[in-house]
């Protein structure tokens, strides 16, 4: 069983809380696995490489620190955010953080195919990628294979703005959106085509 939130633009230390609460919940056995999907005022995420190896967005980026794995992660408007409060191990193919991850690349892949964009992995870093640029970032944590955090997709993002941000250890400009590859996939119809991929994982 799968419960999706399709929540609108939520601060993102709003759901931060959300993230922390539904996470023990999912813990207790309360809730099923549940994805929140949604989207954020710009902001830029700090995760603890970056903090430790001392990168920063330019000053004119909001910022606030996060405890997923990975640097610095822009978002904002135009973009698809994806919170998936799950409890894994409980799968096939579920016996690590790498194979997690692997999994969320195959849905956002998988997803991408319906529009014909072809969304690749790459050995840069962990993600999606669409020709040779990044799109699709996803960074988690984790307690007691209860995972928090999640995945971002890039769509029809602001011009220059997740481009000015050197994402996870990444020189600026290699992130971008969609829309600046040429593509054209809006939020509400990148969603509807991803809830049928991530309903048949969870069924595998």
């Amino acid at each position: 069983m799968l419960d999706v939130q399709e929540l609108g633009v939520v601060p993102y230390e709003e759901a931060q809380t959300l993230m922390k609460d539904l996470q023990q919940q999912r813990i207790e056995g309360v809730i099923p696995d549940t994805l929140l999907l949604l989207s954020h005022p710009e902001v830029v995420t700090v995760g603890p490489r970056a903090r430790n190896d001392g990168v920063a967005p330019p000053s004119d980026y909001e910022t606030v620190p996060v405890d997923r794995g990975g640097g610095l992660t822009w978002h904002g408007p135009g973009q698809v955010v994806g919170y998936p409060i799950f409890k894994w191990g409980e799968r096939d193919g579920e016996t690590s953080v790498a194979d997690i991850i692997h999994i969320i690349e195959g849905w956002l892949i998988e997803t991408l195919a319906t529009f014909d964009v072809k969304g690749e992995r790459d050995d840069r870093m962990q993600g999606v990628w669409v020709d040779g640029r990044k799109v699709c970032s996803i960074g988690l944590s984790f307690l007691r294979w209860v995972s928090r955090h999640g995945f971002s997709v890039n769509l029809n993002t602001p011009a220059g703005r997740v481009e000015g941000v050197a994402g996870c250890g990444l020189v600026a400009d290699t992130t971008t959106s969609l829309t600046n590859l040429g593509y054209d996939v809006t939020p509400e119809a990148f969603v509807q085509a991803l809830l049928p991929v991530v309903r048949l994982t969870l069924e595998e």
